[in-house]
């Protein structure tokens, strides 16, 4: 413990208020980054969301969810797919 209340007394109140002030930025940088990879995951998408996200024709989005290689969830006529069931059914390809 006297270490830690050494190192505080060889410490400007400046350099300890920037390195207060550096641990919390970084902090919140952290968080937000962890909060938008998160959000995108559970990102919903349009039909014609989706199409654009795999680059494929809505009659091929069509037969792929009635396939079950996607799913999709509805709310009345509108469908939504979830961008990360979306990444999860993409498979690597041996060459």
């Amino acid at each position: 413990m006297q270490t830690n209340s050494i190192l505080l007394e060889n410490l400007s109140v400046e350099q300890l208020q920037k390195m207060i002030d550096t641990s919390i930025k970084n902090g919140i940088q952290n968080q937000q980054k962890e909060l938008q990879a998160k959000d995108n995951a559970e990102e919903l998408l349009t039909r014609e969301e989706t199409c654009k996200f795999l680059k494929i024709d809505s009659s091929t989005l069509w037969a792929w969810t009635n396939k079950g290689k996607v799913i999709a969830y509805g709310i009345g006529a509108r469908r939504y797919y979830k961008r990360s069931e979306l990444l999860e059914c993409l498979t690597l390809l041996k060459k």
